[in-house]
């Protein structure tokens, strides 16, 4: 009976610990107070854009871009960065036309000035093999063998539909 009683208290413990992630995005400044557990910083019409495959290695998720709106507000910001399995996924939900790859790339920049100059802690924790992610707001208009999806190609970018974390 001690024993349960001890690995439930455990359990309980581990699950309030904060994450890497957590730290990190409480430890920047311009976000500090911006973390949010899960997928909870997804805004309410992209929720299903970005999937678990397993709900309990989510560390949490962090919407960059209305965290720091007031503080850059002329400049492409990034969406989210998204704490899975003790690595982080920055994503963009964005539509995904032709038109729109100029400033996918714009955005992609300033991510990582951003995350360089203004967020170390979250840029030092552990990436994703692909860390940056364009999720499409609806269809794509992309042609994969486009002069656009060569150009993404060279910054790691391709639309995809739906981003599934595993």
């Amino acid at each position: 009976m001690l024993q349960r009683h001890r690995r439930w208290c455990r359990s309980i413990w581990q699950s309030m610990a904060k994450t890497d992630f957590q730290l990190a995005v409480e430890q920047t400044a311009e976000v500090s107070a911006a973390y949010e557990p899960g997928l909870r910083a997804l805004r309410r019409a992209e929720v299903g854009k970005v999937v678990a495959s397993d709900g309990s290695r989510l560390d949490g998720s962090l919407n960059i871009d209305d965290a720091v709106a007031q503080l850059y507000p002329n400049e492409n910001r990034w969406d989210y960065a998204i704490g899975y399995g003790q690595k982080v996924y920055f994503v963009e939900i964005h539509p995904a036309f032709t038109g729109e790859v100029p400033k996918m790339i714009a955005k992609l920049n300033w991510l990582k000035l951003w995350l360089k100059a203004k967020a170390p802690k979250i840029d030092a924790l552990p990436k994703s093999a692909l860390a940056y992610h364009w999720v499409q707001s609806g269809k794509s208009a992309i042609l994969p063998h486009s002069r656009e999806a060569k150009l993404l190609a060279k910054y790691g970018l391709k639309p995809k539909p739906v981003l599934k974390l595993k």
